[in-house]
């Protein structure tokens, strides 16, 4: 039975912070593809899942630090980087850059500090949160591109390094792409609650920062061929990871809602906005239309796991026991 002396958002893991960035992330892909006024609604929603999920981190950090230094010892904890990063971007698309700004600051602020406490307990056999690391990590290296090729505020007296500590990201998210996958659980393939689908969704972030580099001028010549390669290789990547766990769903279904499940919405959500944002700069057709099919899917997605939380939480509301397919 929950404990119900409390908000029903203070009960939320730290995982809840990827139903922000799934929200958020299918926000810019709708945007993208030019549909605004679902756009709008979505950055409505994922604006004040933020603003709660803020609320409850900063409340826990300040006022229960044994909760706070336990959440923070998990791989989802690294969803408050990620999530901070993606509603940045979704700002820097309405022009407000110093919003933007101000939160990439935040996302950098705290990034090491959760990393740092997330890696010291890395063990063998972890489950597809493991991958957060490099999302983490890839999702300052997409904001700090994506406000390199705009105009800075006058605040700041211009950043002209800022595409350089983005390119330092990218590589250093890779890099813990390849230690994560080191230590992933191959069995989560066909066992996991939706969280191993963050194996794809991390490739697929990793090729949206590099299509935000491509679109940086001090990368002409040799170094704008090999971000391209990159970019088109992590897509297929990605891709490719679309096909396996999607086959491994078919497989062995796991129907029950699972707050996991929003890391799923996420990858679907964001290798859409990877064809997307890498079709224009790349130059390569196929990944548009590509990315419009996955969108669609990725909206999909979101409408039945949205419709899974609101059950949940009608359950939560009226004290039933919890189970796989309610609030952990």
């Amino acid at each position: 039975m929950y404990d119900r002396t409390g908000p029903w958002w203070a009960e939320l893991p730290p995982a809840a912070g990827a139903a922000v960035m799934a929200t958020c992330t299918l926000s810019i892909g709708l945007r993208l593809a030019g549909h605004e006024a679902v756009s709008l609604v979505l950055f409505a929603l994922s604006g004040l899942g933020w603003v709660l999920l803020a609320g409850e981190f900063l409340v826990r950090l300040l006022g229960n630090r044994r909760r706070w230094r336990s959440d923070a010892d998990t791989p989802p904890a690294l969803t408050a980087v990620a999530a901070t990063t993606v509603v940045g971007v979704r700002c820097s698309q309405f022009g407000w850059t110093g919003v933007a700004y101000a939160l990439l600051a935040v996302a950098t602020f705290i990034w090491p500090v959760l990393l740092y406490t997330v890696v010291r307990g890395w063990h063998r056999r972890m489950p597809g949160s493991a991958f957060l690391v490099c999302v983490a990590t890839q999702g300052p290296a997409v904001l700090a591109a994506t406000l390199a090729a705009g105009p800075a505020p006058a605040f700041t007296g211009g950043v002209p390094w800022l595409g350089d500590a983005a390119l330092a990201a990218f590589v250093l998210g890779l890099l813990l792409y390849a230690e994560a996958l080191v230590r992933f659980d191959f069995r989560q393939i066909r066992e996991g609650g939706g969280d191993q689908w963050i194996a794809g969704g991390a490739l697929a972030i990793s090729a949206l920062a590099g299509s935000k580099l491509l679109a940086l001028p001090q990368w002409a010549g040799s170094g704008h061929t090999a971000l391209r390669a990159v970019t088109v290789t992590l897509i297929v990547l990605a891709l490719a990871w679309y096909v396996v766990l999607l086959t491994a769903e078919a497989r062995w279904p796991r129907p029950s809602y699972d707050i996991r499940r929003w890391a799923t919405v996420f990858p679907l959500g964001m290798t859409a906005v990877a064809c997307l944002s890498a079709a224009a700069v790349a130059g390569l057709d196929w990944m548009h239309s590509t990315g419009l099919v996955l969108l669609w899917i990725a909206l999909g997605m979101w409408l039945v796991t949205a419709g899974g939380l609101v059950l949940s939480l009608r359950r939560h509301r009226v004290g039933q026991p919890s189970g796989p397919g309610t609030l952990p």
